[in-house]
């Protein structure tokens, strides 16, 4: 067990990385601009997942205490305090008001309330209301699919009911819904995603804590198998790349980290679409190093000379929590 000493010596660290997700028969991020079809460039068709998107999937995990996600990752980092001081700010129910009233009276109150809005930061921004958080700690870039990505729509049927709600009124001869089904055949996106410990700090930082940060860290891999629904059932977090700088100023370069381990479509046509059914090592490269001829020097840059893959382990720090 860690004393007292040891847990004030933990930090957030500046990091970066890289989610590789595979998307295979699913919409991992519909459009309503284009009647929710998967979201695609429009100069060159490849697909797109926000990074709003996958943070509201990570939310709805924290919020859903009654669920095993939360229960197991709360045992892990001995949270013992339930949803004091884990609440989620971005949800269907929030009384803005009393948000609003919080953020002016009591802004220490807000910062320590609300997960979401010490790592993400605060999209409350009313007039009136002068501290506020403006930006978070752990920010998560557009991921393009490496190839484009084809789509399919179907029409969806379902056994209607013989008569209809209303008195006296007929019912519907059949259900459908048509296109109703659209997605992604097959694709491998890339996700850029960075952690800045100076958003935690000062008048108008999140107060983000380590703790707050370890628990991000263990919920990527979860983000899709527990959020799955009936037109995302196949959406996975192959990868989770993840490396720490060695400094808070930061000691490598961001692009170069993520071009590094952008996965790569096999064989000369790299515009083609990968399809399902295929394996996907006969599809494409997906690195699973640092690769590059001086591999051991770039590793260099990095804290402890560590690359994670934060699907199979977490930096030896976010196991320092004894609330």
């Amino acid at each position: 067990m860690k004393t007292d000493k040891e847990h004030d010596k933990v930090t957030i660290p500046r990091a970066t990385g890289l989610l590789v997700i595979v998307v295979e028969n699913s919409n991992p991020n519909g459009d309503p601009d284009q009647e929710s079809d998967p979201r695609r460039r429009s100069h060159d068709n490849r697909g797109m997942i926000t990074g709003v998107s996958f943070k509201r999937k990570v939310r709805d995990l924290v919020l859903r205490k009654d669920e095993p996600v939360w229960q197991k990752i709360a045992q892990d980092l001995r949270i013992t305090n339930g949803i004091d001081g884990f609440d989620i700010l971005e949800r269907r129910d929030i009384d803005r008001s009393e948000v609003n009233t919080q953020l002016n009276d009591d802004f220490v109150g807000f910062k320590r309330k609300y997960w979401d809005a010490r790592v993400f930061g605060n999209t409350f921004l009313e007039e009136g209301v002068g501290d506020t958080i403006r930006a978070g700690v752990a920010h998560f870039g557009l991921a393009i699919s490496v190839s484009p990505v084809q789509v399919h729509r179907l029409t969806k049927t379902k056994m209607a009911p013989a008569q209809s709600g209303r008195p006296g009124a007929q019912g519907p001869s059949r259900g459908m819904a048509p296109l109703a089904h659209r997605v992604v055949e097959h694709g491998v996106y890339s996700m850029p995603f960075f952690v800045n410990p100076t958003g935690a700090q000062g008048k108008h930082g999140t107060g983000c804590t380590p703790l707050d940060i370890a628990l991000l860290l263990k919920l990527m891999k979860y983000a899709y198998p527990h959020t799955k629904s009936d037109i995302r059932p196949f959406v996975e977090v192959r990868h989770a790349w993840y490396a720490e700088h060695d400094g808070g100023l930061g000691s490598f370069s961001e692009v170069e980290f993520i071009e590094k381990l952008t996965p790569r479509r096999k064989g000369e046509d790299c515009e083609k679409p990968s399809v399902s059914g295929i394996p996907l090592d006969q599809q494409y490269d997906i690195p699973t190093e640092l690769p590059g001829e001086e591999p051991r020097k770039f590793g260099g840059k990095l804290k402890g000379g560590r690359l994670y893959d934060l699907c199979v382990e977490l930096p030896e720090w976010c196991t320092r929590f004894n609330r």
